[in-house]
Formats: C-alpha cells, sequence, structure tokens
C-alpha cells in the first residue's frame, strides 16, 4: 500500500505519530518516584494476581507465606524451601486501539480516527518512557493486528506502522464485523497474564453487549483504562433541515427541524455516556472519555486533575 500524504486532522502520519513523543511530558500518565500520578495505582500497585517475579529459593524461615514453599526443593533437601519473589519493575501494556470506518469521522478539530491514533501514540512513547513492554492491537471492520509487549522502541514503532497502515485504509464505506471489540478483547485475555494493563481506545458507539462481557471477564485479572471516542455530532443534531445519509447502497432521510427526532438522538448519546460511566464504575477502572471538539492532551490533562485526591484544608 503507499503511503498517502498526511491530511491534518483527518489522515495521520507515521512521522506525527513519532513527534508525538515529545509530548509525553505535557501530561503526567505514569507516575515518577518523586511525584504520583492518578494513574500510578493502576501501573505498580494494584496488580492482581502474582505481580512479582520469581528471584531464588532459600531454608525456610519462620513468618515466611507457606504458599510459597518450593515442595520440590522441599522434597530433595528434605528441608522446608521457600521460594522468592521481587516485585516486576516492569509490565506489559497492551493497546487496543479501533481503526474502522465509525472513526473516519469528525466534526471537530479532527476525525476520530486520527484521535485515537494520536491517544495511541502519545500512551506508547509514555509507557515505553517508562519502562515498561508495550505492545497492542489495531482492529478494524474486518481485520486486527497484533504486535506482541517488548520493551524496545522497535515494539512501539511496529505498533504505531501498523495504526498509520490501518488509519490510511479507512474510507467512509462501512462494512465488517460489527463485533470487532468482542473479537479484539477476546484475543487480549488469550495472550495477556495477570497483572497487564490494557488500554482501550474505541468509538463509544463500539461497546455492545458482548464487548462489554468480554470487559468484565478481562478487568478480573487484568487492569484497565477506558479510552471512549466521540464527535460533537454524536451527542447532538443541530437543526439543518433535511439530511441525507447513505450506507452501502441504502438511503435515508432525517428532517433536523422535528424536534422529538432531535431528543430522541440526544437521548441515545447520553444513554451511551451513561453506559461507559456505569462499566467503569462497576469494574473500579478510570474511564477518560475523549473528544474531537478539544485539543487531546488538554482533555487528559482535565481528567487526570478530576482524578486526583483534593488536599483537605
Amino acid at each position: 500500500m503507499h503511503d498517502q500524504p498526511s491530511q491534518p486532522g483527518v489522515r495521520i502520519s507515521l512521522g506525527e505519530l513519532i513527534e508525538m513523543r515529545h509530548r509525553v511530558r505535557e501530561v503526567q500518565l505514569f507516575s515518577t518516584p518523586a511525584q504520583r500520578s492518578p494513574l500510578i495505582g493502576l501501573h505498580h500497585s494494584k496488580l492482581r494476581g502474582r505481580g512479582v517475579d520469581f528471584d531464588q529459593v532459600r531454608a525456610y524461615q519462620a513468618g515466611d507465606d507457606v504458599r510459597s514453599i518450593d515442595w520440590r526443593v522441599t522434597a530433595r533437601t528434605q528441608e522446608p524451601h521457600t521460594k522468592l519473589f521481587h516485585e516486576e519493575r516492569e509490565r506489559p501494556i497492551y493497546i487496543l486501539v479501533e481503526q474502522s470506518a465509525r472513526l473516519f469521522f469528525g466534526s471537530g478539530l479532527v476525525f476520530k480516527s486520527v484521535l485515537a491514533a494520536q491517544a495511541a501514540g502519545l500512551i506508547g512513547w509514555a509507557a515505553l518512557g517508562h519502562n515498561d513492554r508495550i505492545g497492542g492491537l489495531v482492529f478494524g471492520d474486518l481485520e486486527q493486528h497484533e504486535i506482541k509487549p517488548r520493551r524496545s522502541k522497535q515494539s512501539l514503532l511496529q505498533l504505531l506502522n501498523r495504526l498509520v497502515r490501518a488509519n490510511q485504509a479507512l474510507s467512509g464505506n462501512a462494512g465488517g464485523n460489527r463485533d470487532s471489540l468482542a473479537l479484539a478483547l477476546r484475543r487480549a485475555r488469550e495472550v495477556l497474564r495477570p497483572g497487564s494493563l490494557v488500554v482501550l481506545i474505541c468509538d463509544e458507539r463500539t461497546l455492545g453487549d458482548n464487548s462489554e462481557q468480554q470487559l468484565q471477564l478481562l478487568a478480573r485479572h487484568i487492569d484497565l483504562l477506558l479510552l471512549p471516542l466521540s464527535d460533537p455530532l454524536d451527542h447532538a443534531l443541530p437543526a439543518a433541515g433535511l439530511l441525507r445519509f447513505a450506507e452501502q447502497g441504502a438511503q435515508l432521510e432525517l428532517d433536523s427541524h422535528d424536534a422529538d427526532l432531535r431528543q430522541a438522538y440526544r437521548s441515545l448519546g447520553q444513554a451511551r455516556q451513561a453506559r461507559w460511566l456505569r462499566l467503569a464504575q462497576k469494574l473500579g477502572v478510570p474511564l477518560l472519555a475523549l473528544s474531537t471538539q478539544t485539543e487531546m492532551i488538554e482533555q487528559l490533562r482535565e481528567h487526570l486533575n478530576a482524578q486526583r485526591p483534593r488536599k483537605t484544608q
């Protein structure tokens, strides 16, 4: 596939995603020892399962956890031995990012597909700078492309390159698998070990019953960060007269001056937002909803400031 010339806000280029590394310092996504970020709770202290790596075996001492006894060494030496572990210094961060036809749209600063790519790039560079293993899965209407998590710039560049190729192949023709998110989440459950962090960047409208169920299963052992994307036109229909829509040969006409129609449309948008909020609260995970209306880093800063505990007087 030939690299299309970048159309600002409509298409993303690899150069733009590489440049995103210079913007990491503008928003504290992951903590430093001197400054606790709201996401540090996700980052190392809230690992589910055994969030540690095996280190060595030594003779059992009073007070050791009996669950850590190494029965093989104990049987061989006839003396109780226990396994020692040390905390992981890095963790796999797996970015699930959507590039489907439903994202190839925007009435704000950028298309939703571009916003998704920008967010994935920023989080990828932040994770790499935090010494984590980075990988992910780019999913769309028909295909998904996976990059296994590794602690290397090459791994991140592979993910970003896949993202750009998927982005530049997008057109306004919808189609393919409507449950592509559920399939992507199922794949994440198959390959990721407990204590990993999944960052989900997808259209707000992508969430369905199957994908919600997959997220609940994933959240039992994996930490989650949810970034649903929307456009102002997802939530409110302007009073612009007769609107014509076409998809796969089907035509639809709507009279946007109809107040009842606009109210029903607004209610659907509010219901989608409420569903994400309920899900995030139920799973106890951060929700950083992004809109094409405002600059991305500005929105992330606002989210993180809102999550930071306020000092009491």
